[in-house]
C-alpha cells in the first residue's frame, strides 16, 4: 500500500491541486479558542478585531519596546565612546562618559528586570515567561558589534 505522501506528491505532479478555490491566498485559520467559554467567544472575537489583547501580552510588548530603547541608547553611547577614543578628546572624559552610560543602562536593566519578573508572574503558562536581562551579556553584545 503506498503511503499518503507518495499519493499527494503524485497528485501534485499531475496537477490535481491546480484548480482549488483560494489558490494563492492565505488559508483562513480558525481563530477560535477551544478552551474558551463558548458564551464568551463572540466577545473575544469583537475585542480581538478591535485591536485589544490580553493585558500580559500588552505588558510584554511594552517591556520589549523599552528593552530595545535601552539597547539603542547604550549603542549610541558606545559609538560615541569609539569615536572619542579615536578622536582628539581626552581619554579620561571619554571613559567617564562610557562608565556613566553603563551605569544608566544598569539602572534601566534593574527596572526592566523587575517588570519582567512581575510579568512572569502574570502569564498563564511558564512557556510565555521572558528571561531576565544580564547586564554583562548585554554590554558584551553592544561592544562586540
Amino acid at each position: 500500500m503506498p503511503n499518503i505522501e507518495e499519493l499527494l506528491h503524485k497528485a501534485m505532479l499531475e496537477g490535481k491541486f491546480n484548480d482549488l478555490s483560494g489558490k494563492g491566498r492565505p488559508l483562513k485559520k480558525d481563530e477560535s479558542n477551544p478552551h474558551a467559554d463558548p458564551a464568551w467567544e463572540l466577545a473575544y472575537h469583537l475585542l480581538r478585531d478591535a485591536g485589544y489583547s490580553l493585558p500580559w501580552i500588552e505588558t510584554l510588548q511594552e517591556i520589549e519596546k523599552d528593552i530595545a530603547s535601552a539597547r539603542e541608547e547604550l549603542k549610541r553611547a558606545w559609538d560615541c565612546h569609539q569615536e572619542g577614543v579615536s578622536g582628539s578628546r581626552p581619554a579620561s572624559r571619554v571613559n567617564s562618559e562610557w562608565k556613566r552610560a553603563q551605569d544608566t543602562f544598569r539602572d534601566k536593566l534593574d527596572t526592566l528586570n523587575k517588570r519582567i519578573r512581575d510579568y512572569n508572574l502574570q502569564v498563564p503558562n511558564p512557556r510565555f515567561q521572558r528571561p531576565v536581562l544580564n547586564f554583562q551579556f548585554e554590554v558584551d553584545q553592544i561592544t562586540a558589534s
